[in-house]
């Protein structure tokens, strides 16, 4: 019988505190009747009962009681080493947040000698991993499920003995067993593409990759320059020097124009034979060459942290219409760095895609341009200006870019000659509160060749402290016309979907919609609330481990990631509350949940906000956690360890 069944929690006499979301009172409880129910019903992956010895461990990795959000430094001698006052409140949970790398799970790992049809190790006695495979079997931790989900979809795991599902294609005599059928059906196919070639990382590394497009345009950037240097040598006047200044820049556009129009005249270096048609005689601009459909649609915006692939094959799933890849960093990009690359992947199912670049400088930007313009296979590139972390904008990338409109041109200008698909560009209202300046961005961001432009209706300043100005909104959408402009910003349901329509935008990008309800896409195609169970909840969740065992890898190293990840997205998807319980509908994303009890012990799992909690849901797909484990919320406003 389901305990919050038997045992309501009873009618709250109070009055609703302001900012929570209005829930039907039978469902209503306090904090330590949710904790207590939570612990006391909570089953183990394998079903059964927590015993008190796992209770006592649990406790370990999250304790129940929730602390203060701020703490204070207590020790007087570590404040003066750094410099700070004492008594100087910890801010920020990006600085300092515990990080356990997925390598550190293994103890030891299984040589790659071994896996590799049992080849001699180069390294000899000198290697310090196992190549005992039945020793290394012996101290291998347990196998998480009977079947193994990259054996079952591909006929094979490449991950052999040391996949954690590796019993359901291991022979007793420690042979990995293959499915021939499967393996010829999967023959030829590419699901992943834009990975990072071993030889193109190396000619990155060596700096042998050429730009000539880039150096193109950065030549004319670079002779402007050289001409106010000139000038500015002499006796010239200041007034002088500044009107150069702000000459130079159009004199370099116009330059790299004049060769973009002079291009169509020269003769093709082939001759062609057939008809005369305008695409012989009218060259495109770079951004009309690959022509996108942005009209309407919907847009699962670029995520950083969250929005890697298997979240987004989730939302596609659910209807997403356009999908970007996580924020990259431009320098990274060019030094051939592995995880920045990765940021770049794209899914076969994702038939609308992109990539967001973050950057500060003309020449990095636009090498950045042409190598993802040559190396890769994407439907547009975004440029991030509207990214409020430190770390960013004081060195003048994100919202930085709103303020250095000249550089913000130059980059513009500088990528859509070397891109042959469309540039867009994410923007925010402005860097301070109230004083809005993507009003006066928007026209000039129209004649610099941008092909959509996206708009989060917040300041740097704001973050997520108040509404989206959606009228603020509506007002830049004017002004962008016949560029499609996109809003985002506290869509949650389908009728904030509406009213965002109704504003006269050309589309919408949904993004903490999505993390605390990846089904949005649905309810806003079908126009409705969808109360969805916490069973098909489950089975999302299910899902994304599924994609992540695909991306990631199926050994120890690969189901950490998949967890670390989930924690993340569920710091932010129990704050869902379902339909079905609440007194008010739709719910609203600035409303925060009371503590409530759901219909079934899952449901209840599934709204705890206690990190503990949601280490016990990733423990019901990924089983237990390793002695080792350490996780801390992104966002400690809504998790608690």
């Amino acid at each position: 019988m389901d305990k919050a069944t038997e045992e309501p929690a009873g009618k709250r006499t109070d009055v609703p505190v302001k900012g929570e979301a209005a829930i039907k009172p039978e469902f209503l409880t306090t904090k330590e009747k949710f904790h207590g129910f939570v612990d006391s019903e909570w089953r183990g992956p394998k079903g059964d009962k927590a015993s008190e010895n796992d209770k006592v461990e649990e406790t370990k990795v999250a304790p129940p009681v929730e602390p203060d959000t701020k703490k204070l430094k207590l020790d007087s001698e570590e404040s003066n080493k750094s410099g700070k006052p004492d008594g100087k409140r910890i801010r920020g949970q990006n600085k300092s947040r515990p990080h356990t790398k997925p390598t550190t799970y293994d103890e030891k790992r299984l040589c790659l000698s071994v896996l590799q049809d049992n080849r001699e190790c180069p390294f000899g006695d000198k290697c310090h991993f196992h190549h005992d495979i039945a020793e290394y079997m012996a101290t291998k931790p347990a196998d998480i499920r009977e079947s193994c989900y990259l054996h079952d979809t591909f006929g094979k795991c490449a991950f052999g003995l040391t996949c954690r599902f590796a019993k359901a294609h291991t022979t007793p005599d420690f042979k990995t067993m293959e499915n021939a059928e499967l393996i010829k059906a999967c023959e030829g196919k590419t699901p992943v593409k834009n990975s990072l070639s071993k030889d193109l990382q190396n000619r990155l590394r060596k700096r042998s990759v050429s730009f000539k497009k880039s150096a193109e345009y950065l030549k004319t950037l670079s002779d402007n320059r050289d001409k106010r240097e000139e000038r500015g040598n002499g006796e010239a006047c200041a007034a002088e020097v500044s009107a150069d200044q702000t000459g130079g820049e159009q004199q370099a556009a116009t330059k790299v124009e004049t060769q973009l129009q002079a291009s169509p005249d020269k003769q093709p270096p082939v001759k062609t034979i057939g008809p005369l048609t305008d695409v012989d005689v009218i060259k495109l601009r770079p951004c009309e060459k690959k022509q996108v459909d942005f009209q309407d649609k919907l847009y699962l915006a670029p995520l950083t942290t969250c929005g890697n692939l298997p979240f987004r094959r989730v939302c596609k799933r659910f209807g997403a219409d356009i999908t970007c890849g996580e924020m990259a960093m431009c320098t990274n990009l060019l030094q051939g760095q592995q995880s920045e690359w990765a940021l770049l992947k794209r899914h076969e199912s994702e038939d609308v895609f992109g990539v967001q670049v973050e950057g500060c400088f003309p020449d990095t930007m636009t090498r950045c341009a042409e190598l993802i313009n040559n190396n890769t296979d994407v439907d547009f590139v975004d440029i991030n200006s509207g990214c409020p972390i430190d770390l960013v904008y004081k060195k003048g990338g994100g919202c930085g870019l709103m303020t250095r409109t000249r550089k913000f041109e130059q980059i513009i200008k500088g990528m859509n000659y070397v891109l042959d698909v469309p540039l867009t560009v994410k923007i925010r209202t402005g860097v301070q509160e109230k004083s809005n300046i993507a009003h006066k961005l928007i026209p000039e961001m129209k004649k610099w060749g941008v092909s959509m432009i996206t708009l989060h209706g917040r300041s740097r300043e704001q973050r997520y402290t108040k509404l989206a100005d959606w009228d603020y909104i509506t007002t830049c959408s004017k002004l962008a016309s016949p560029v499609p402009l996109f809003g985002n910003g506290d869509i949650l349901s389908y009728e904030d979907a509406m009213k965002a329509r109704e504003t006269g935008v050309s589309g919408i990008m949904i993004a903490r919609g999505a993390l605390i309800k990846p089904w949005i896409f649905t309810e806003i195609k079908e126009s409705r609330h969808w109360d969805i169970s916490s069973n098909e909840r489950l089975d999302i969740l299910r899902d994304f481990t599924n994609f992540g065992l695909e991306h990631w890898g199926s050994d120890t190293r690969g189901v950490e990631k998949i967890r670390t990840f989930m924690l993340e997205w569920l710091s932010f998807m129990c704050r869902y509350i379902p339909v079905g319980l609440l007194e008010r509908v739709p719910q609203k994303i600035n409303e925060r949940p009371p503590y409530y009890m759901g219909r079934n012990y899952l449901e209840s799992l599934m709204a705890s906000q206690h990190v503990g909690d949601w280490v016990r849901i990733s423990e019901m797909l990924l089983g237990p956690v390793p002695t080792n484990f350490n996780f801390l919320p992104k966002h400690k406003a809504n998790a608690y360890k």
